[in-house]
């Protein structure tokens, strides 16, 4: 959708998935920042099953082709008009820093988006999760996964 001479250091790329969005941060040379679950490299039905099933997840350093796979992303920096961003320098220095890093992954308070507009804002926010909240699939979503987990870890204590 983009073509890499438009996208920026410090750029947040909007990745839409078949039924979410992931988020990105460009860090040059063709490559991205992101957080992800380890489930990321799965089939985008099942690692959106599985993500919201997962309470961490990876700060890893891609290139942009490997992470977009055949899907439409865009540059989205959809809220400089309304939030400070973080110097750039700061901003690449951080992602740089934070690959590698294991962190708490949670679907509405720390997901991929929340992580990548922390780096450029200063703030972690997820319009995905205020407009799902909105409509009320984020909590169903969240029962569900509170279910299955429950579910996990009964059968996981059963055996053992």
């Amino acid at each position: 959708m983009c073509r890499g001479d438009e996208i920026k250091p410090g750029d947040l790329i909007e990745i839409f998935r078949s039924c979410y969005q992931h988020w990105a941060i460009y860090v040059g040379d063709g490559k991205v920042v992101h957080l992800a679950p380890e489930c990321d490299r799965l089939a985008n039905g099942a690692a959106s099953v599985l993500a919201v099933l997962s309470d961490r997840a990876y700060v890893k350093k891609d290139w942009l082709d490997v992470v977009v796979r055949k899907d439409l992303y865009r540059v989205n920096n959809k809220h400089d008009s309304t939030h400070s961003l973080v110097p750039l320098a700061k901003i690449l220095q951080r992602a740089e820093e934070l690959v590698g890093s294991e962190m708490p992954y949670n679907l509405t308070t720390h997901n991929c988006e929340h992580f990548v507009m922390d780096l450029r804002y200063g703030v972690a926010m997820s319009d995905q999760v205020t407009d799902a909240i909105a409509v009320g699939t984020i909590g169903m979503m969240g029962v569900a996964a509170a279910m299955l987990r429950s579910a996990a870890k009964r059968r996981k204590h059963r055996y053992e």
